[in-house]
């Protein structure tokens, strides 16, 4: 009996330290992406003006360092974050490969509500617009698990979201047209692109509590999604609660989408690649993959952000335009070796 619990602890061992690895080596990464995004920007300092911004944050440079740069690579990283996490919670609960809150409609019904909050006057109401972001991400997130619970099927799941981001992306077209105010017109068109510029410590504050909720209640539908990768009829045969599991992986989700959108406007693809870029570490396991695709989202977009705002371009380039640059050749490979495999 003591050979037989040696061997199987020494056999979980090695999963174990290996997801350790994964996380520090994305953490370590993480910290070296930070430091060079808050060090090197377009406007670029001496070896004097960066001293003079650690011996005095309120010095010019210090403000460029510490209220302008630091807290956009703040942003970028919680932001990245959430939608990593949202896509891996997604495509574990879904069992879907190409489950994304872009690819699903959900960044847009969340971008449909913000805009519609933006253009109605109400972004002078403090919380507002990310209130009606997150409701919007609530609402097709519901639609979504309730469309998964009837129909099995990824060619059809695929589909349904692709029609909830057309409607949506319908309405909010629909929001330009009869918009009455044409500098509200420009902000929503503007916000809608993406981006992390000129993003304060107070953005940061306000996305870090729901971001931390939401990752929590992902962690609490962690074994849930574990089980469930075994199949849904197996999973209910050994007791698995499914509407609350549903109930826990929709708020994580919907949450940290809601929270991204709001905070950053709509970027894409991020949700998608993230948790492919971990997924064999883990062995596919949805649990231990929440953990690894949240960091890996992080580090994607304080790159992304990095490489858009040094690019020599007259105007920077929107970060949600970057992202869907690269993302979208990534997003065909990954559907290309999803179709392979659902032939076989």
């Amino acid at each position: 009996m003591v050979r037989r619990r040696r061997r199987r602890h020494a056999q979980g061992r090695p999963e174990v330290t290996s997801g350790a690895r994964l996380i520090l080596a994305i953490t370590l990464a993480i910290v070296i992406a930070a430091v060079f995004a808050v060090l090197f920007g377009e406007t670029a300092l001496t070896g004097a003006q960066f001293a003079e911004a650690f011996r005095d944050p309120s010095s010019g440079p210090g403000e460029v360092l510490w209220q302008v740069r630091a807290p956009r690579v703040a942003t970028a990283l919680i932001v990245g974050v959430a939608l990593g996490l949202s896509g891996a919670v997604m495509q574990g609960l879904l069992r879907n490969p190409l489950a994304d809150p872009g690819v699903l409609g959900v960044s847009a019904v969340a971008a449909l509500g913000a805009a519609g909050a933006i253009v109605l006057g109400a972004a002078a109401v403090p919380g507002a617009v990310e209130t009606a972001a997150l409701v919007g991400a609530g609402l097709a997130g519901a639609l979504l698990v309730l469309f998964s619970a009837r129909v099995r099927s990824p060619e059809a799941l695929i589909l349904f979201g692709v029609a909830l981001s057309s409607f949506a992306g319908a309405a909010t077209a629909l929001i330009f047209n009869l918009s009455p105010s044409p500098i509200a017109t420009a902000e929503v068109m503007s916000w809608l692109l993406g981006s992390v510029q000129n993003r304060s410590w107070i953005d940061v504050a306000w996305v870090t509590p729901a971001v931390l909720l939401s990752g929590g209640l992902a962690i609490l539908a962690a074994p849930g999604l574990r089980m469930l990768s075994l199949g849904e009829e197996t999973a209910r045969t050994s007791g698995l609660p499914m509407a609350r599991l549903r109930l826990l992986a929709l708020l994580a989700a919907a949450l940290a989408t809601g929270a991204a959108v709001a905070v950053a406007g709509v970027i894409g693809f991020v949700g998608l690649a993230a948790p492919h870029l971990v997924r064999t570490a883990v062995r596919g396991d949805p649990g231990r993959l929440l953990v690894p695709a949240a960091l890996a989202g992080g580090l994607m977009l304080i790159l992304a952000d990095l490489l858009a705002r040094m690019t020599p371009t007259d105007q920077e380039l929107k970060l949600g335009v970057f992202t869907a640059l690269v993302g979208a050749p990534l997003f065909a490979l990954i559907a290309w070796r999803a179709a392979r495999e659902w032939r076989l």
